[in-house]
């Protein structure tokens, strides 16, 4: 039960969608559990279009980066774009704040048995 994906991406949000049908086609192909797909795919969007929106700038020039690997019982999914990094503490999130920025990524967090970032990349870790 393995599957590694290298994806290079330009940050076009029209182009996201197709993508990440095709990712999660190849995922699916691996894992039988229809919530563990659906966190994974959600995972993918979220982190994808932060790294488009945010990152990149939308700059169709520049790349967003996403590896997969699922690996024994876990799935590690990188995503890392061209901008110059975040230094972001979800702990700070607050919710009542009403502020779309973080939201994303306190969704991804929340999905993930482990998250991490540094800098322009972020690695979300899901035990299966």
């Amino acid at each position: 039960m393995n599957l590694i994906i290298n994806e290079a991406i330009s940050s076009d949000l029209y182009k996201v969608k197709s993508i990440l049908d095709g990712i999660i086609s190849e995922v699916d192909r691996i894992i039988c559990d229809e919530s563990i797909i659906f966190d994974v795919k959600l995972i993918l969007n979220e982190l994808i279009i932060n790294s488009i929106v945010h990152g990149n700038k939308q700059d169709e020039c520049k790349i967003v980066n996403v590896y997969l690997a699922i690996q024994d019982e876990l799935i590690r999914i990188e995503v890392t774009d061209e901008g110059t990094g975040i230094d972001y503490n979800i702990d700070e999130y607050d919710p009542m704040d009403l502020k779309i920025g973080g939201r994303g990524l306190v969704i991804v967090d929340g999905l993930s048995d482990e998250l991490y970032i540094e800098k322009n990349k972020v690695i979300s870790i899901k035990y299966i």
